[in-house]
């Protein structure tokens, strides 16, 4: 006795459920979910890593799952997600940088012409923009690069990714934003450490100069470039003005004066 086969067609919702079922039992084993590219504790510690915005209509034209795949991908490496009429694809803003994104997941022959005159247009636009496109097969590869010449891309403006699917894709794209937003972040904690640097380079330098008058500590340079500020217009100021301003005494008023206005003063021999 034969048994015969049963198939069963599956309603659309039972389907997307089957498949977000799937989809946490392969976050749980850790399959297609990698590790948060952000620290957490650094996250946590700088309100976040940034923010993502997704093009209203490139959702619509992806697949739930996949959608579901990003939103749990941005909450895990501390980004906020939203759905915004943008021109790009995707916009990051991270680390005080702008970084701007097309992402074909579909490489359709028919829409070539049309992606290239997007890609064209945008790129004028955005200082940090990057496409990141799917290729499946060495046939879209070959087409990729046959167009890539014919359309007159070039090269570094704007940078492709190609990747084999769309979930590393979107890995590729985080991982971009992140790298340039903490590169961001890096150089101008380095701007502000050499601006401290020459800062008490120059403060050094003046104090050598003031305390180089007969009889003027460190307190008495620190108070006239406090009051009165740099050597310029501290030679340019009255023993009235350095008196009324700084606690000073009426002497050493008088020796600032005198060293920058008398020759006599300054260029005469002074015994330690």
């Amino acid at each position: 006795m034969q048994t015969q086969k049963r198939t069963r067609t599956l309603s659309p919702s039972l389907s997307l459920s089957l498949s977000l079922s799937r989809m946490e039992n392969t976050v749980a084993r850790g399959e297609r979910y990698p590790a948060p590219l952000f620290p957490s504790n650094a996250a946590s510690s700088s309100g976040g890593a940034g923010v993502c915005m997704m093009k209203t209509t490139w959702r619509n034209g992806q697949d739930e799952s996949f959608i579901y795949f990003i939103s749990s991908f941005l909450s895990s490496n501390s980004f906020r997600l939203n759905f915004v009429p943008i021109d790009p694809d995707f916009i990051f803003n991270c680390g005080g940088l702008s970084v701007a994104f097309v992402f074909i997941t579909t490489w359709e022959c028919n829409l070539i012409p049309y992606m290239f005159s997007r890609i064209q247009k945008l790129k004028e636009q955005f200082a940090h923009f990057y496409v990141v496109v799917t290729l499946q097969t060495k046939e879209q590869n070959d087409s990729f690069v046959h167009s890539y010449f014919k359309f007159g891309m070039e090269l570094g403006r704007p940078t492709f990714v190609p990747v084999p699917d769309i979930e590393m894709g979107f890995e590729k794209i985080v991982k971009i934003a992140l790298s340039l937003g903490v590169s961001k972040q890096q150089h101008a904690v380095w701007k502000l450490k050499a601006e401290r640097m020459r800062s008490m380079q120059r403060m050094d330098l003046f104090i050598g100069i003031v305390t180089s008058i007969p009889g003027i500590d460190n307190h008495d340079a620190n108070s006239l470039n406090q009051a009165i500020g740099s050597i310029e217009a501290i030679a340019k100021a009255s023993k009235e003005d350095i008196l009324e301003k700084t606690d000073l005494s009426a002497q050493k008023a008088d020796i600032i004066r005198r060293f920058f206005r008398d020759p006599k003063f300054y260029l005469s021999p002074k015994l330690s």
